[in-house]
């Protein structure tokens, strides 16, 4: 018999999916990025869900405060909002499909290899000095690398926004 806790997780679970496919199915490239937001916001709730409040508030402030809205930024400087995406071809819709199936089970094997089962470790408690000290630890358990990886994927990012939206259109005649 499912609780009420079990009926809100596949709730989240299923509007961040929907959301999620949404976005990379539709042609509108505004209407992606709407989507993109709902799909974070159900991601923030998976994590208030779990109890992770931090991470659900970090999840909000940067990725749907800051991400989309660069996002929404870059689609408003380029012009581009009315507009409808290009329809891909049958081949790259075979492989984009292709790549989703391996993806999903490379990941369903590495579910099925795992032994879930009760842990012997006690689970420390997600506070936020915890997470600070491992997000700038550089030794063992440290964030600090993927961190700054990921930094440099944003800032690669927003040189791409910019590139776009600089980009000269050529004149119809």
């Amino acid at each position: 018999m499912m609780n009420g806790s079990t009926i809100l997780f596949y709730l989240l679970a299923a509007f961040t999916m929907a959301s999620a496919l949404l976005s990379v199915s539709t042609r509108q490239i505004f209407r992606a990025a709407i989507y993109l937001l709902f799909t974070l916001i159900g991601i923030a709730g998976i994590y208030f869900w779990l109890s992770y409040e931090f991470i659900a508030a970090v999840q909000i402030v940067v990725y749907v405060g800051g991400i989309v809205v660069l996002i929404i930024f870059s689609i408003f400087l380029t012009q581009q909002t009315g507009e409808k995406l290009p329809s891909q071809r049958l081949d790259r819709k075979i492989f984009a499909a292709l790549a989703a199936f391996c993806g999903f089970a490379l990941t369903m094997l590495q579910v099925y290899k795992h032994a879930f089962g009760p842990s012997r470790q006690e689970v420390p408690s997600p506070d936020v000095r915890r997470i600070g000290q491992a997000m700038m630890g550089v030794g063992q358990g440290g964030y600090a690398l993927p961190f700054e990886i990921i930094s440099m994927l944003l800032l690669a990012a927003m040189i791409g926004c910019i590139v776009i939206a600089l980009r000269i259109k050529p004149s119809k005649s």
